[in-house]
């Protein structure tokens, strides 16, 4: 078992080599914001959809058409808006009289890397036609189904629900996600290198392909074979039903959480650490690998009660709360 995770550990460390390329180029665009880039390779790594939150003009979307450069993937940017229609992600079928026959006509969701702008901009049946594409990777137009291309990521973002004119994302679509990004705002001398890279009125610098899509393919098989020890595939479980039954693990949270993540959780967090593993050149994961994803993994997935609301507790302490009470292996 050891010379296993010694030689995979070697693989790890040859093929991570590509990620710095890729946060040195995508770092000629975007100033700073280094851990919203880690997490979208992380999500390109282990094959599971984002969803960024923050407010307007952070570089949410700047960092995901960057990245779609960088990785050399056909990309589509969607912006969703209170008319727009499920056929107007999917596609549709288009009648031709001369033939009287049904043609189809492929929308936009056809493409590796996907950008659904301002998700929580259209209704809900907007949001749902994504279901199947981000869960099965393939989308039915009438009464034939197509494959979607492969990688196929969906990266969605989203102002704070509390801004005007939005509309909540249904539990099952933003369980669909492998993580949710919070942004902040970038440090004081982050915001002069922007303002001395930024203000211009020419358009910011090209970026160049570092890495193809069949080189992704082939890093998330690499990725797949990352060791996990049984102690800390126990921490996963054990975190993940510290959310459901928190006095089992002698946490008093019971009153403030109404749904505790979902078995979908118990496989992105150990999918997402080990993708996290990857980027530190590391061929084994590390209970701090499941620390430091963790957050990211549960915040959308851990459904708070009034009580928790009436008190100004939010699903981040309550996470925050559960790994400071879980015993680390």
């Amino acid at each position: 078992m050891d010379s296993g995770v010694a030689s995979i550990n070697d693989q790890v460390k040859d093929a991570s080599s590509f990620t710095y390329k890729l946060r040195e180029e995508i770092g000629t665009v975007v100033v700073g914001q280094r851990y919203l880039v880690d997490r979208l390779l992380i999500g390109l790594l282990a094959n599971g959809h984002v969803l960024l939150e923050g407010v307007p003009g952070l570089a949410k979307t700047l960092s995901v058409k960057t990245l779609a450069q960088a990785v050399a993937a056909t990309f589509r940017r969607i912006q969703f808006t209170p008319d727009l229609l499920p056929a107007d992600l999917i596609g549709t079928m288009i009648y031709n009289p001369r033939d009287g026959a049904f043609t189809t006509r492929k929308g936009p969701l056809f493409a590796q890397i996907i950008l659904a702008d301002e998700i929580n901009r259209a209704p809900a049946k907007v949001q749902s036609a994504l279901l199947e594409a981000m869960q099965e990777h393939q989308v039915t137009i009438g009464e034939a189904t197509h494959a979607l291309p492969e990688p196929f990521l969906v990266l969605a973002t989203q102002n704070p629900i509390e801004q005007e004119g939005t509309y909540p994302l249904p539990e099952a679509q933003v369980d669909r996600f492998m993580l949710k990004l919070r942004i902040g705002y970038p440090s004081r001398e982050e915001e002069r290198q922007i303002l001395d890279r930024m203000a211009t009125t020419t358009n910011h610098q090209a970026v160049r392909a570092v890495v193809s899509p069949a080189e992704i393919l082939a890093t998330r098989a690499l990725v797949d074979q990352i060791y996990i020890d049984d102690k800390v595939k126990e921490y996963v479980v054990n975190i993940v039903f510290a959310t459901r039954e928190p006095a089992a693990y002698q946490l008093d949270l019971g009153p403030l959480i109404q749904y505790g993540a979902s078995p979908r959780a118990t496989l992105y967090l150990t999918l997402a650490a080990k993708a996290h593993a990857f980027l530190q050149g590391r061929g084994y994961v590390t209970p701090q690998d499941v620390k430091s994803i963790g957050p990211d993994v549960l915040r959308h997935r851990v459904i708070v009660t009034y009580e928790a609301e009436a008190e100004e507790v939010d699903a981040d302490e309550i996470v925050r709360r559960v790994f400071d009470g879980v015993p680390v292996p």
